[in-house]
This record gives C-alpha cells, structure tokens and sequence, in this order.
C-alpha cells in the first residue's frame, strides 16, 4: 500500500513538471498596428487675402475674404493633402476693414456684380512635377494661377500668387470699379487707375487626422 502511495505521488509530480515545462515553452506574440498619418486642411485655420492696387504710383489696399469652404479631402503626404483640393470663396465674404464702410459694397456690386456667376468663386488646388497652381474660376472663366508655397515643420501652409485680371475677362469690372472710385483712385499726378494684378496669399494648417 506504501508503494502504491509512492507511484501516485511520483506521476503527481512528473504531470506537474511537464505541465510547466509545455507553458514555459509557450510564447505569447503582440501583433501591433500602426495607424498611417493621414493629412487634412483644417478650414477655421485658414484665411485668405488679397491686395489691389490704386493710383499710377500703385498703392496698395488690402483686403480679405472672411469665409473660405473646402472639400474634406486627406493625403499621406502634405502634397497629396492639397493635390485636386476643391475650395469656394462667397463673394459676400469680401472685407476691407474701410473707415468709411462704402468700399467693401463698392466691390461687392460694382466689380463682383460686372461679373457672369458672382455668387462665388470657385477652383482647385494642383500639384504636379513640383509645382503648386490653382485653377480658379471667376467670371465664368476659369484660369491657372501659379502659387508659391511653403509649408512648415508645424504644417503650416503659405500660398500666394499675382492673378492677372487679364486672365479671367475682367477688365470690364476692373473699369466698372474704377468708375466708382474714380476720385478715391487719382495720385499726385491726377490720373486715376485701378491696376489690374491683384496679389492673392492663403495661410492655412494640415492637421494629422
């Protein structure tokens, strides 16, 4: 009876020991994934200014559009974020920050208003062989504008460009403009001129989504 305690006791324990030797054997593998930054334009970061210029010593007067809609559109890359990018700009949104309060509906109606479709203005960002562009359509015209740009190590974005008002038919509304402003528009020399470039540049951020 002695001995048969003694074999049971014997199995217990080489049981035991090859149980532990399987777990020990046993390895656990933790399967991670990573995620893929992806890039988006974040809208309430974004403005957009412009500057026309007056009189033939061509001064500046500065303005902005206070409202600027784009597309929700993601990229691996901040050139893929912005590359095909759609956007709209109201025209109503034109603002001037004019003591006077009259500029701004001088523009709305007498420039904005001489043009084919002036509720908006419309385009798309590209980016190709290295170059950044905007196809913008104004006036019922839609043209390229060659853009500068610089995005930082915080991904903030700068764009600018020159549009020739040329480009888009516009200089009927240039001289429907130039008529209201005629006398706010002469220099020194008398003469009064409304210049048809018009320096655009956009400030906006990617953030990682």
């Amino acid at each position: 009876m002695k001995k048969i305690s003694i074999l049971f006791l014997a199995m217990a324990v080489s049981l035991a020991s090859c149980k532990n030797e399987k777990k020990d054997n046993t390895t656990t593998e933790t399967v991670t994934t990573e995620t893929a930054v992806q890039y988006v334009v974040k809208p309430e970061a974004t403005s957009v200014k412009w500057t026309a210029y007056k009189t033939t010593e061509k001064k500046p007067v500065g303005g902005e559009f206070k409202v600027l809609r784009f597309d929700e559109k993601t990229g691996a890359t901040p050139e893929e974020a912005l590359n095909n990018l759609s956007f709209s700009i109201p025209v109503s949104s034109v603002f001037t920050n004019d003591a006077t309060n009259t500029r701004d509906a001088k523009i709305k109606t007498s420039f904005f208003g001489a043009m084919l479709d002036t509720e908006l203005l419309t385009g798309t960002i590209k980016y190709a062989n290295g170059a950044y562009s905007a196809a913008i359509t104004m006036n019922g015209v839609t043209s390229d504008l060659p853009l500068e740009v610089k995005i930082t190590e915080e991904r903030r974005v700068v764009m600018t460009g020159v549009m020739d008002l040329k480009e888009w038919d516009a200089l009927g509304a240039l001289e429907s403009l130039n008529k209201v402003c005629f006398d706010l528009h002469k220099g020194s020399d008398g003469v009064s001129k409304t210049w048809d470039d018009v320096a655009i540049e956009v400030n906006t951020f990617l953030r990682e989504n």
